[in-house]
């Protein structure tokens, strides 16, 4: 198993909180919430698009929602490897952060 890239990172953990609602217009708002800036459609779909081909995430189809012309939305789920990898992922941040606070990081570059 590979690492994740950040943005793998941002949207495993964002599908991870999202639950039920994790489909691609609260994903995108969650994402660029997190980022602090916007997330487009493209980069979340193509990003969404390797997470399932790795089979990090699965898609289903959910509810039918009139204002998309009778198309269900889809729900993204994390899968039991996508959950392992985001594991793995934060046990290698908490390492490589071992041992610097926020506040060492903030009175280094003088703020």
């Amino acid at each position: 198993m590979r690492e994740l890239t950040g943005i793998e990172e941002i949207l495993l953990v964002t599908i991870w909180r999202l639950k039920d609602q994790a489909y691609g217009v609260r994903i995108r708002q969650e994402a660029s919430r997190v980022l602090g800036k916007e997330f487009t459609y493209g980069n979340l779909y193509s990003a969404l698009h390797q997470l399932v081909a790795k089979k990090y995430i699965v898609s289903t189809p959910g509810d039918t929602i009139p204002a998309r012309r009778g198309r269900p939305r889809i729900i993204y789920a994390i899968s039991p490897g996508g959950f392992e990898a985001l594991v793995k992922a934060r046990k290698m941040n908490d390492k490589l952060w071992l041992g610097i606070s926020r506040f060492a990081l903030e009175k280094e570059r003088g703020g």
